[in-house]
């Protein structure tokens, strides 16, 4: 009798705390209730011991440029207040002149792709505190020239300055045209993929622009139908090449300010190239230029004299795969130059002097450098971070050009990024891992010496008491010879002896990386609702991600799709083996390439996955763009065997298992061309599935409660099928 009540006082107390613990849900998820402290986007001051910070009042609207030291962290004044200008209610951005004496402010801020945007600026002067609008028009990437006298600009694809003085307007181009010519950004394909958009620069002295004009009048024109809110929907068009398609042709000219001039550049025997990098280095008449193959595995870097118009050679990178582009060129003083290379198998930094001769290699060894921080004349530093302590993992580093003195600069074990002030003074770290939500400390960037802690989450930590989550677990899985990145999440109250089914997650694209040290995402709280219902997640990195040497990353060379699929495949096996999982009972899903996988897995894999979830997929290589596709692929016209063999509208009939097929309608990135060719396909061989079109929406598919309903679709399904 004694037994039996300590028993049921035992039943009652853990009844007692399942009643406590919460299960999230999914309007907890997408109401920000998990969202994570994050510093605001800050800008360092040139005196390197203050920075900026742009501050909102949603309820308001007011908006204020604060200043605070890096030291205290304290406020130390405001630079603008829209509350005490009359011309401006709010603004959406800023950027300083050269002196900081002049900041232009954004307002009426439209985007126009991932990158782009248009806006009505104004010049603020910090002295005065005086407003001086450029345009009326919304104009696009507006620049200080380096002495400050002037704002260069792009308004309906010309170029023009803007005399900060007088307010005279000179326009430089006149031949600029929607879906014709493009004067000083760059079009479609080269913002999406070669990620920038201004494609104008000024040199130091401020009395040259080097510029990229685009006649894009030959490639093909896209349309998508915007059914908006009106009676009638309207159509939007723009040029997109797809893979094997004509390309924008590019062209380099120069821009004499005084002479009122321009010359165009004759570059070399170039022919069918992209330029996706302009730099002016530190002598006032020497341009960089890139030049890179249309086949993107030879790299030229040229120098251009300003004075002449005669280009020249001085580095060439070659790879029998791809080359990556990068920002990471850096000119010293003496015009010496810093360049990151996969030429050894891993991303490393390399020294070169003016003639492009190899002065040292200053990083090696089997890691990679994963982001370039800079240069510090001051104390002969390079900054960098890199996966040295394992491939989910970074850290920063400093090292002198030689290659020594190499200094670890963060300690903690996970993901560390960092923001260093203008003159190399300070860092401010970001930190999680797996158990630890953003962590912001302020370090000297000398030693890496802990400042002030800034901000770390705690109180979001108090949050998800309640709810129990399930610890991210990392490991690795040995598959197809090599041993992959995972992490798993189960169910709260796993017990190894049940059966539990297998969600798996993938992106898998060429050079990404979806399992690292960090703590939870947006999706991970997902994982966390599906783990409470019962659910194993898990991820697997396999080859064709990055981080772990090119040979790894560029396996998957004009074969998308197939070496990654083989590894997602065997792994679900693997995974299947375990005695906790229930391998009837395998589903995966992804967004983007992760949908494409997904949809491959469904097809070719159909044997072991039961259920399938593909969002905004490309289901053809071929309604894909030139240079993402051609990287990795080649043209189709080389290679029809490789688009199509591992293209998952081609393979519709192998269809088993359920499918759910997600596209939003304004796509403008993987347009929905792709879901609707692969429902017909489906249709034709009479396969039933499930899909959804979300009208008007981007690739990211959000807006209002579209993640909300997308998320509730998604996690009936899987529910109703796996």
């Amino acid at each position: 009798m004694k037994f039996s009540k300590i028993f049921m006082l035992f039943i009652l107390m853990a009844s007692a705390a399942m009643a406590q613990e919460k299960q999230v849900t999914l309007e907890e998820i997408w109401s920000g209730k998990f969202r994570q402290q994050q510093l605001q986007n800050l800008q360092s001051l040139n005196n390197g011991k203050e920075y900026v910070v742009l501050h909102k009042d949603r309820t308001n609207g007011r908006t204020r440029i604060d200043v605070y030291s890096y030291k205290t962290g304290k406020k130390t004044s405001t630079l603008v207040d829209s509350d005490k200008l009359s011309e401006i209610k709010q603004f959406d951005d800023f950027s300083f002149s050269s002196d900081e004496r002049k900041i232009l402010l954004a307002t009426n801020k439209t985007s126009i792709y991932r990158r782009s945007s248009k806006a009505v600026y104004y010049i603020y002067d910090v002295a005065s505190g005086s407003v001086t609008k450029i345009s009326d028009e919304q104009i696009q990437e507006p620049t200080f020239s380096p002495d400050n006298s002037k704002v260069a600009y792009v308004f309906e694809n010309n170029i023009y300055t803007y005399d900060v003085s007088n307010g005279k307007v000179n326009q430089i181009t006149t031949d600029g045209k929607k879906n014709q010519i493009i004067n000083g950004v760059t079009d479609w394909v080269y913002e999406e993929e070669l990620s920038f958009v201004r494609a104008f620069k000024w040199n130091i002295k401020g009395d040259k622009i080097a510029y990229l004009r685009f006649d894009e009048s030959e490639v093909p024109e896209f349309s998508m139908d915007i059914f908006g809110t009106a009676l009638y929907p309207h159509e939007e068009t723009f040029k997109y090449p797809k893979a094997g398609e004509a390309n924008s042709k590019v062209s380099l000219h120069i821009y004499d300010v005084s002479s009122k001039t321009t010359e165009e550049i004759s570059l070399g025997d170039y022919k069918d190239f992209y330029i996706p990098r302009l730099q002016w280095t530190q002598k006032p008449y020497v341009l960089s230029v890139q030049v890179l193959n249309r086949k993107q595995n030879k790299l030229d870097l040229l120098f251009v004299n300003a004075k002449s118009n005669k280009a020249k050679v001085v580095l060439t990178e070659t790879d029998k795969a791809y080359i990556d582009v990068t920002d990471n060129l850096t000119f010293l003083q003496n015009n010496d130059f810093i360049w990151t290379s996969e030429r050894s198998g891993y991303n490393h930094i390399y020294l070169y002097n003016e003639e492009g001769k190899l002065q040292n290699q200053v990083t090696e060894g089997d890691w990679e450098v994963t982001q370039y921080y800079g240069y510090n004349p001051n104390n002969n530093r390079i900054y960098y971070q890199s996966t040295e302590e394992g491939s989910v993992n970074r850290d920063v580093y400093a090292v002198k050009p030689n290659g020594k003195s190499k200094k670890r600069l963060t300690q903690q074990t996970g993901m560390n990024s960092a923001d260093f002030s203008a003159d190399f003074t300070y860092f401010i770290n970001t930190f999680t891992n797996t158990q630890t939500p953003y962590q912001y400390t302020l370090h000297l960037a000398k030693n890496g010496k802990l400042i002030r802690e800034i901000e770390d989450n705690t109180q979001l930590l108090q949050v998800e008491k309640a709810y129990n989550f399930s610890t991210k677990e990392l490991s690795t899985i040995e598959i197809n010879g090599n041993s992959l990145n995972m992490w798993m999440v189960k169910p709260s109250n796993f017990d190894e002896n049940k059966e539990y089914p297998l969600l798996m997650f993938q992106y898998s694209g060429p050079g990404s990386q979806s399992v690292s040290n960090s703590y939870y995402n947006t999706n991970d709280y997902w994982y966390q609702l599906l783990a409470d219902k019962g659910y194993i997640i898990a991820c697997v990195d396999g080859r064709g991600t990055g981080f772990k040497g090119a040979d790894f990353k560029k396996v998957t060379q004009n074969e998308l799709g197939k070496y990654e699929l083989e590894d997602q495949i065997s792994a679900a096996k693997k995974l299947g083996d375990r005695k906790y999982i229930d391998s009837n009972r395998i589903g995966i899903w992804g967004w983007s390439f992760g949908g494409f996988m997904a949809s491959n897995a469904i097809l070719k894999g159909n044997d072991v996955f039961k259920m399938a979830i593909a969002v905004a997929p490309v289901t053809s290589w071929r309604f894909y763009d030139t240079i993402y596709t051609e990287r990795f692929m080649g043209k189709p016209q080389d290679n029809a065997s490789g688009y199509d063999d591992n293209s998952p509208i081609n393979h519709v009939e192998k269809l088993k298992g359920k499918y759910l097929l997600i596209h939003g309608s304004g796509d403008d990135n993987v347009h929905v061309q792709n879901t609707m060719r692969m429902v017909e396909a489906l249709v034709q061989a009479n396969k039933q599935f499930d899909w959804a079109i979300y009208p008007d929406k981007n690739h990211g598919i959000y807006g209002g409660n579209t993640r909300l309903h997308l998320y509730t679709k998604m996690t009936n399904f899987i529910t109703e099928n796996l």
